[in-house]
């Protein structure tokens, strides 16, 4: 069978056609991105879509939406758009439908990775444990965070959380240096404030302000630019921090969660880091919790590098809820 499959930011709209082989293989074709500032509705979104790809579409859509999905409304932060889940299938001319959050999204697709989109970071070396349940967070705008569960029979159950709106615990006197620079913005200082894309500006700042450097504004996307790159090293040791950071809060999280068969990181930014997330000091970090250090060593900590969870684990998502 063939749907459409859609991952809805505040900036793009994502679409794909999801394909499920008789041998329940899922596979998509390239995906086409739409800018939402260019179409006034999700609809004529969809209509814009149709029209690339011969004026004609399957009969059924999965959607993962950055945000509550909730209600008789649903409204994004960043974009106008306003989808009323019970009209979906008259607007689209579609049959049936799904509707995810995009991180509940992100959990399915881990529960159909294979070991080859799985890239290790710390642990134990080997796949995930096959049942018991996996905590599955990601840095990108803010910290995404769902727990999926493994039944031995090969079923599964995915929650979507808050978990990213934890607090912050700072470590060290760094850390103590980046909550006293963002307590004098907000009263309560979450995970999401320093484990985030946006959340690298006052890291950086804060970095800046310890050595006594005055430093150019910069948005987020030119100092991690920066410190990827290599060409701004007070840029790269933020990136450490940030790295520093994550390991901890991910270690969290597996705790509160009791995610002892494995922690999977993803998201765009966390693909981003792939390469540097190994050799950073995420893995102690994430080991570092006192008397469960132990516990902790045995977690296996993967990456997904899946170029598309959103699109994938949405699609996953409608086959779950439609029978597969």
């Amino acid at each position: 069978m063939e749907l459409v499959t859609v991952d809805i930011g505040g900036t793009h709209a994502r679409f794909a056609i999801a394909t499920r082989a008789a041998d329940g293989t899922l596979t998509m074709d390239e995906p086409i991105t739409l800018h939402t500032e260019d179409h006034a509705s999700f609809q004529t979104a969809w209509e814009d879509y149709r029209a690339q790809k011969g004026g004609t579409l399957p009969d059924a859509v999965a959607m993962a939406i950055a945000g509550p999905v909730g209600g008789e409304v649903i409204r994004f932060t960043n974009n106008p758009w306003i989808i009323r889940p019970a009209l979906v299938e008259s607007k689209l001319g579609v049959s049936r439908h799904t509707i995810v959050n995009d991180f509940e999204a992100v959990a399915h697709a881990v529960a159909r990775a294979g070991e080859d989109e799985l890239l290790h970071l710390t642990g134990p070396e080997g796949p995930l444990k096959p049942t018991g349940r996996l905590s599955v967070l990601g840095p990108g705008t803010g910290l995404g965070v769902a727990h999926l569960y493994r039944e031995a029979d090969g079923t599964y159950r995915v929650s979507a959380t808050e978990g990213g709106h934890i607090d912050f615990a700072p470590l060290d006197p760094i850390e103590d240096a980046i909550l006293a620079r963002l307590r004098k913005r907000h009263n309560r200082v979450s995970a999401e404030r320093v484990v985030s894309g946006p959340a690298i500006v006052d890291i950086y700042a804060t970095l800046a302000a310890l050595e006594g450097r005055a430093v150019v504004e910069q948005d987020d996307i030119a100092i991690w630019k920066a410190g990827m790159d290599g060409s701004d090293s007070l840029a790269a040791a933020a990136i450490d921090r940030f790295c520093l950071s994550l390991g901890a809060v991910a270690g969290d999280i597996a705790l509160a969660q009791g995610g002892f068969s494995g922690v999977v990181i993803a998201g765009g930014l966390g693909y981003r880091l792939r390469d540097h997330l190994p050799n950073s000091g995420f893995a102690e970090r994430f080991r570092a919790k006192g008397r469960f250090e132990n516990l902790m060593a045995g977690i296996p900590v993967k990456l997904i590098t899946h170029p598309q969870p959103g699109l994938f684990g949405a699609a996953a998502a409608f086959l779950q809820s439609h029978g597969d």
